[in-house]
């Protein structure tokens, strides 16, 4: 796939490549891989039941059981990230025509780019968000090299602009399965808090804290507290 378009401040692509001070360059850029690759080789006979099972209650409606959509991942390369279908068949149309219709809705669309009462959303779509299991597809996006299982949130492109002088801090590092954001509350974090998040994580890159992250996720899961 294409290539997101960078940042066009001068010297915000080539800092892109300039390691952060206290980053571990070696872990972020070797360690890191390796253990992703091992831990989603681990749990992939545990996963791959669950997903068969969760596509399996998504094709009932007669839709896709998986969704992939073009993400922004390291250096600007595009892929498609896959997850779970936990929207209805016709989302793209029931949100433009709400948007259309309600100006809260646009507002808040606008501000955060989801919504708290988002009628896309089936029944079964949104216990598998609130418990992040509409995720686990992504499993084949790290195996693949796109994503890693910590860092930030993939973004689409409109998205990129959000983080204006800090798309460097984005593009040096693989989306995550999950990360930061995700276990800081992130139903009661804005966008911007979300981009000093993920500035947050590049700058404290480390193994100690992926592996905090990790053990935060699981509990995450456990309350379901994302949408």
């Amino acid at each position: 796939m294409p290539k997101a378009p960078y940042d066009q401040n001068p010297g915000d692509a080539p800092s892109m490549l300039s390691p952060a001070i206290g980053q571990s360059v070696t872990y972020r850029d070797a360690v890191k891989r390796g253990l992703d690759v091992v831990l989603s080789l681990l749990m992939l006979p545990m996963l791959a039941p669950v997903i068969l099972c969760l596509y399996v209650a998504a094709r009932m409606d007669g839709g896709p059981g998986f969704f992939g959509h073009a993400r922004v991942g390291r250096n600007g390369e595009l892929f498609k990230c896959w997850k779970i279908r936990t929207m209805v068949p016709d989302a793209k149309e029931r949100l433009e025509e709400l948007l259309a219709t309600d100006p809260e809705a646009r507002a808040e669309w606008e501000r955060d780019q989801k919504l708290r009462c988002d009628p896309r959303v089936t029944p079964m779509g949104d216990f598998l968000r609130r418990s992040s299991l509409d995720e686990l597809p992504q499993i084949w996006n790290v195996l693949r090299g796109e994503m890693s299982l910590i860092g930030p949130r993939p973004i689409t492109e409109p998205e990129l602009e959000r983080y204006r002088s800090r798309k460097w801090v984005y593009l040096a590092l693989r989306p995550g399965v999950t990360g930061l954001w995700q276990v800081s509350g992130r139903n009661e974090v804005s966008y911007d808090e979300r981009v000093d998040l993920d500035s947050e994580y590049f700058h404290t890159l480390s193994l100690r804290s992926d592996l905090s992250i990790l053990s935060r996720t699981v509990g995450a899961v456990l309350f379901r507290s994302g949408y």
